[in-house]
């Protein structure tokens, strides 16, 4: 098989696993963190543990074929190395690493991700450094523009809920507690939302179908998974804020 047959076959299978991932999780939520009681799932493994090994490949399998392409040192695939690092390194490593929580993680999740990662990485890695054709003047180009602007605001987003979530569980506290502030104001999952944009501005900055499936598969996974927590804090909190929606203010 040859390297664009394989970049095809691999995008549509994202596509295809976006499909199941969407039809699954809205009927079951994803078996891990507070929706994991350790039943029927199999073996189990920490889950920093877990989440480390899950997104690795993200970071350095994305790093090895990246430097293998013919347009690896142009600028722009290097902004766009520099856009998919700097998440993946926070996610992958340093995230994980400043969690206080120690709960399980089933390892077919963390294989599932795995190999998820892997194929997302390695055509997304790919289009970038060796096939997509991203000359100079594709700094000022609308599309990447317009992709940088939600690609950043949407990390933004990200990196700020997730240091509300990780300051719930400072100066000794333990189980679950509502956040507050930021735009968990508004929602319960900005987290989510933030990652949803992200993805979607890298896919229009790249203007790639890799980056297209990604996205498609980012909202297909998170939507539903936003959904169930904002079920589960209102089973869970009787005062939780009434205004308040799963992931776009006012709408869901």
């Amino acid at each position: 098989m040859t390297e664009p047959e394989f970049y095809r076959w691999v995008v549509w299978a994202i596509f295809g696993s976006a499909v199941v991932t969407f039809l699954y999780l809205l009927r079951r939520p994803a078996p891990y963190g507070r929706h994991y009681d350790g039943a029927g799932w199999g073996p189990s493994i920490h889950n920093k543990v877990g989440w480390i090994v899950m997104e690795w490949p993200a970071v350095f399998l994305f790093l090895l074929i990246y430097f293998r392409g013919e347009n690896a040192w142009g600028v722009v695939p290097l902004i766009f190395l520099a856009m998919w690092q700097g998440h993946y390194l926070n996610r992958s490593l340093i995230y994980p690493l400043r969690t206080r929580t120690k709960g399980r993680m089933p390892v077919l999740v963390v294989l599932s991700g795995y190999v998820f990662n892997c194929l997302n990485a390695s055509v997304n890695a790919w289009f970038i450094a060796d096939v997509g054709q991203y000359g100079p003047s594709w700094l000022v180009d609308p599309r990447f523009l317009a992709g940088m602007a939600l690609f950043v605001g949407g990390m933004s987003l990200n990196m700020h809920a997730d240091n509300v979530l990780l300051g719930l569980r400072k100066q000794g506290r333990t189980g679950y507690v509502v956040p507050q502030g930021g735009a968990y104001r508004t929602i319960s999952c900005p987290n989510y939302l933030g990652e949803i944009l992200e993805w979607t501005g890298w896919a229009v900055a790249t203007w790639s179908l890799a980056g297209v499936a990604f996205a498609v598969f980012t909202a297909a996974n998170l939507i539903p998974r936003a959904r169930s927590n904002h079920r589960w804090y209102r089973e869970n909190f009787p005062d939780y804020p009434a205004n308040r929606r799963a992931l776009i203010p006012g709408v869901f």
